[in-house]
């Protein structure tokens, strides 16, 4: 009965966790959908007039799609090509450029409800059902968006989006059931991990935790690049704006696109600082060396991209660098030591891991970040993946490489990590610091005088000694004073108790109070007469 009643909760909480994924995946639809329906319908509304209205939501699912890397041809109408003398031509183009803002949106919120599921217990099934109910949506919305001026391959349109959700929930789900555990294959990973030599067990969650920190901080290099980019070009991209000759929703929703391309702009800058920069057109690159553009279209914040470089821009290539030492430098304090040196192989290892992935990362950034803006020579625009990884690899594996691999002087053992934990020799060196501790302890207070005292001197000595004033809780003063030799003391007796007085270490167990223990085990060191 109870076996029941187990089995049916486990049910019934695995429904619970399915059905919350379910209602994470729509909601990340929803929102997306519903940031561009907004500011589409106040166009429809204020600026176009008389618009048809059965364009509106063709429209707003077009850049949808857009935003999850599906690629849409563009198809000009006849009335706007006589109105405009484009070349008819140039009628029918495409548009690949991602505005990465969807994207990000949707893999953050996947990656949160797939951590969440895992930490319920339930990591297979609220990944299973959150993508599966987004990848629905994603082919509602591709078979109910077509329109005969905007077009699109419907497998793109259902299987890019659901790619955007079901990678980056993976992620979460992964995640989270490594750190609270699934009784399956996330448990097994981890005790394979914990059966590695002790020098390389941690080499696999380094790795991760390298990339991490890489792909974290190569985000802030570009951010801090388009801020001093847009702070150095504003006069420039306020004259764009200017020139677009929009009203009031105009200038809104122009605002609110390129807003929607910020995180686009975010990975250029990347590229741009890492050195092999980015095209902007056929023929174009923009590099810190030299820049070479031509007519470009007037979106304003294109008004970044400055007219010419210097030569001191070829210092932002120091900034990748920069984050590779910061990783290595976070790494390194990670690391077991035995004898205050850790394995040159284990660092060697995870330092080129870490560069490798970089490279991939680099490359991926470059596929994300590129695809066509509009008709002829805008067809090529974005980053190049091979020369990114490479320059993005090369410049991170030299950060990593100057704090890493370089070698550096031994720590003193107490207080060190070089011994790893739940080792016998780990367990006695706490031992031993224990019994430090309490000696120090005991000479610090003011009860008992110096423990090492009455080992060696006459009652006389001792009365003496106990009578000195002794600041309490000075245990430098203990550890400096030399211990008092008192008459009765052998010479090589006398010599071995100063060096242990140095040392601080406790007494030999022949010196004990014949119960066996230790003179600094808390009980009273005093010999036997």
């Amino acid at each position: 009965m109870s076996d029941g009643a187990g089995r049916v909760g486990l049910l019934m909480h695995r429904l619970l966790v399915a059905l919350l994924a379910a209602l994470d995946a729509l909601l990340a639809a929803a929102v997306g959908l519903a940031v561009v329906l907004a500011p589409l319908a106040l166009l429809w509304v204020f600026a176009l007039g008389d618009a048809d209205w059965s364009a509106l939501w063709p429209a707003a699912a077009a850049v949808w799609h857009l935003g999850h890397f599906v690629p849409i041809t563009v198809t000009l109408p006849d009335t706007y090509l006589a109105a405009t003398g484009v070349d008819p031509a140039l009628a029918t183009f495409t548009l690949s450029l991602a505005p990465l803002a969807f994207a990000v949106f949707t893999g953050l919120f996947a990656a949160r409800s797939g951590k969440r599921a895992a930490e319920s217990g339930a990591a297979l099934t609220g990944w299973l059902s959150g993508s599966l109910v987004f990848t629905g949506l994603a082919a509602l919305v591709a078979v109910s968006s077509s329109a005969p001026l905007v077009s699109f391959e419907v497998w793109h349109a259902i299987l890019f989006p659901a790619l955007v959700f079901a990678l980056p929930a993976f992620v979460g789900a992964a995640t989270g059931a490594w750190r609270v555990g699934d009784d399956g294959p996330v448990d097994r990973l981890r005790g394979w991990r914990d059966r590695m030599p002790a020098s390389w067990a941690p080499v696999p969650t380094l790795i991760l935790q390298g990339i991490a920190v890489v792909a974290l901080g190569l985000m802030a290099v570009g951010g801090i690049v388009v801020a001093a980019g847009l702070l150095a070009r504003g006069q420039q991209i306020i004259g764009l704006f200017q020139a677009s000759n929009v009203d009031a929703i105009g200038a809104t929703v122009l605002a609110l696109g390129q807003l929607l391309y910020l995180p686009t702009l975010v990975l250029w800058a990347v590229s741009f600082a890492a050195g092999p920069g980015f095209a902007v057109g056929v023929g174009t690159a923009v590099t810190p060396a030299a820049t070479q553009v031509g007519a470009m279209p007037a979106i304003p914040v294109l008004g970044i991209i400055p007219e010419a470089t210097s030569p001191w821009l070829l210092m932002l290539a120091l900034l990748p660098v920069a984050v590779g030492a910061l990783t290595g430098w976070i790494l390194r304090s990670q690391f077991p030591e035995r004898d205050g040196h850790t394995p040159v192989g284990p660092r060697l290892t995870v330092a080129l891991s870490v560069a490798v992935l970089t490279g991939g990362a680099g490359a991926l950034i470059a596929v994300l970040s590129s695809g066509a803006i509009g008709p002829g020579r805008l067809a090529a625009t974005g980053p190049e993946p091979g020369p990114l990884a490479l320059a993005l690899g090369l410049e991170v594996l030299v950060g990593l490489g100057i704090l890493l691999l370089s070698p550096r002087p031994p720590r003193s053992r107490r207080g060190s990590a070089e011994i790893p934990s739940g080792s016998l020799t780990s367990e006695r060196e706490r031992e031993r610091e224990l019994d430090h501790d309490e000696a120090r302890m005991r000479w610090s207070g003011s009860a008992p005088a110096a423990p090492f005292a009455w080992a060696v001197g006459s009652a006389d000595d001792r009365a003496h000694i106990d009578a000195e004033d002794k600041p309490a809780g000075d245990r430098t003063h203990a550890a400096e004073a030399d211990p008092p030799a008192g008459p009765h003391a052998d010479d090589d007796v006398q010599a071995r108790i100063r060096e242990a007085w140095a040392r601080m270490e406790p007494l030999p167990r022949e010196w004990g109070d014949g119960s066996g223990s230790d003179a600094t085990d808390g009980r009273d060191p005093r010999p036997v007469d």
